[in-house]
């Protein structure tokens, strides 16, 4: 097939089956996964030469690593030393043992038993870290602790191919294992002085000198560069990769290069998930897919099990062990990179490598489904089981109730103690009372539209009610309480946008603070002053458009049920607003500089 008949055929499925696969909310990772499958040539048959695909496609993981290096400054990295060197180690070594000790279980020679055992131990650096990252969850605590293990797992894959020669059953020479480890801690070391010494120089006379598309290159050239110092000496190219990433994470490129790698890297990554679909060899499976799929759910039970029980041994907290775990338990693609090389040397049957390797694939298919699922129920279950009964209110009533101590509550109580009001501060978070509790502050953990948490409260003595609740729902579920059962009580709201501001109104709500809008006019104000524009004239643009949106806002709210009518004002609002502010004699020239207005278009 034409390589452009290719890459069409990729595009199209890609197209296709990704975004129904988000849709059904199963993620990005097993679309590409399934396209795969359909036109790998135990598919369809459309492409043939799955290999040959996924060896283009592994660039993919070696632009991520680099991407997620250069997000890990030497700084952060050394902070991360104990999850990476501690942890990371810990899964990799007590997964492989407790593996190999399953694969002599089932018959294997002590030498294939340790090499499968050490390639199933480690996991989908390119799946993980792809998940991950399309949920938002790379910062978070398990999101650290997954990558940490990740990153060990990719330093691990260099002593496991250097000592492979020790288990050769084929004649060849043992000291090699040892020869390959000294090039590798060479290899590092190079990449690290080159890193240091020549790559920034060159990157600044670059973006001095060149265009963007000159940059683009040299940001590749980098990328390949790192990688082929490792693969020629038979190491991971990803390793360096992410050891270049992070050489640049505190340069002034960083970003920069960030945005150039990125597009080049989703799409890589995308072709490296088909390829890894294309492998799969569906008549090994179709000949035994029980024994298969068994096989591939006991090693992701096996492997999510150890990885609870290490994460929990190394003091981590039930919800981020399980999530950790459910995140680590399928296999990775190193697998296939360690299973072929020891195919080469004779620890591994050929029938034996065939069947870890579509064993590998199918717990990569399955792993998609088991985050999506099992960290659901994993999450409602420790939620249901960790949430502690509400506090008990023990204070006097005071004059001011907070529901909802975020940022936006805790402003308001700073103040508050600041004057010296007293006040009850309720949240619906526990983690966020723990928090806030850590810094001595006094807060009580509840829902503040349960009726007997406000009598306990004591609503009916307060003289204010503020609801600085986040989340619009029980925001106005919260005030629709408050309004029903202590109409006295003035309440101060917050609301997030003009919707959540309709809904307290029509629950007779009248007091309602748009959380954005001061700072907002705040920033418009500080624009207009640094474009030249006079203390004056920017005071009064500010103080003019605040007064013509809360008249719309008014407006709006009378229409807000009719969607027609709702549409059509919000229209005329903007293009009368521009009319009104010249009519009014600041027009857009006014407070301008000369040479604005002059060249102002139509």
């Amino acid at each position: 097939m034409e390589l452009l008949e290719q890459a069409a055929v990729f595009l199209l499925t890609a197209v296709l089956l990704v975004p129904l696969f988000q849709r059904l909310k199963l993620g990005a990772v097993l679309g590409y996964l399934a396209a795969g499958m359909i036109i790998g040539p135990w598919g369809l048959g459309i492409v043939a030469d799955a290999k040959l695909t996924l060896h283009y496609a592994e660039f993919g993981i070696v632009l991520l690593l680099f991407l997620i290096g250069l997000e890990l400054d030497p700084a952060r990295l050394w902070a991360l030393r104990r999850s990476v060197f501690g942890l990371g180690s810990a899964q990799v070594g007590v997964t492989a043992l407790v593996l190999s000790l399953a694969g002599l279980a089932f018959g294997l020679r002590w030498e294939a038993a340790v090499v499968a055992g050490a390639g199933l131990a480690l996991s989908s650096t390119a799946l993980v870290m792809a998940s991950l990252s399309e949920k938002g969850e790379l910062g978070t605590p398990h999101g650290r602790d997954t990558f940490a293990v990740l990153l060990f797992q990719d330093l691990a894959i260099i002593p496991m191919l250097a000592l492979l020669p020790l288990l050769a059953t084929v004649p060849g020479p043992a000291e090699s294992g040892w020869i390959q480890s000294g090039k590798g801690i060479a290899a590092i070391a190079g990449v690290i002085a080159i890193g240091r010494v020549a790559v920034r120089p060159v990157l600044k006379f670059i973006a001095s000198h060149s265009g963007r598309d000159v940059f683009t290159a040299a940001a590749l050239l980098l990328v390949i560069g790192a990688a082929l110092i490792m693969y020629h000496l038979g190491l991971s190219m990803s390793l360096g990769a992410f050891l270049a990433g992070v050489l640049l994470a505190d340069s002034e490129f960083r970003h920069e290069l960030e945005a150039e790698i990125e597009p080049f890297k989703g799409l890589l990554m995308g072709l490296f998930f088909m390829a890894v679909g294309m492998s799969a060899n569906l008549t090994v499976f179709l000949a035994a897919p029980l024994t298969v799929v068994g096989i591939a759910l006991g090693l992701m039970l096996v492997k999510a099990v150890v990885m609870y029980g290490l994460a929990r041994g190394f003091g981590a907290p039930e919800e981020r062990s399980g999530r950790v775990a459910v995140a680590l338990a399928q296999g990775g693609e190193f697998a296939f990179v360690l299973f072929a090389a020891a195919g080469g040397l004779g620890p591994l049957a050929p029938e034996v490598s065939q069947l870890l390797v579509l064993v590998v694939t199918v717990s990569m298919l399955l792993a998609p489904l088991a985050m999506a699922g099992c960290e659901r129920w994993v999450q409602r279950w420790l939620d249901r089981t960790r949430a502690p009964e509400y506090d008990t209110i023990d204070a006097p009533g005071n004059p001011v109730i907070i529901a909802g101590y975020g940022r936006y509550g805790q402003i308001v109580s700073r103040v508050l103690r600041m004057c010296g009001v007293p006040f009850t501060a309720l949240d619906i978070s526990y983690q966020q009372v723990d928090f806030v509790r850590r810094f001595g502050n006094k807060i009580y953990f509840g829902d503040a539209s349960r009726l007997e948490l406000l009598h306990a409260a004591k609503a009916g003595e307060a003289k204010l009610f503020v609801l600085a609740i986040d989340d619009v729902e029980a925001s106005v579920r919260t005030a629709a309480v408050v309004r029903h059962h202590f109409p006295r009580l003035t309440i101060l709201a917050r609301a997030r946008n003009r919707v959540h501001y309709f809904r307290l109104r029509d629950l007779g709500v009248r007091a309602i603070y748009r959380a954005t809008f001061p700072s907002s006019l705040d920033v418009a104000h500080q624009a207009l002053l640094r474009l030249g524009f006079g203390v004056a004239a920017a005071e009064r643009a500010t103080t003019f458009f605040k007064q013509h949106d809360e008249a719309e806002l008014e407006k709006q709210y009378a229409v807000h049920h009719d969607e027609v009518k709702l549409i059509q004002t919000t229209r005329e609002a903007g293009e009368q607003l521009q009319e009104l502010f010249e009519a009014d004699g600041v027009g857009p020239a006014a407070g301008l500089p000369r040479s604005w207005g002059a060249n102002r278009g139509p």
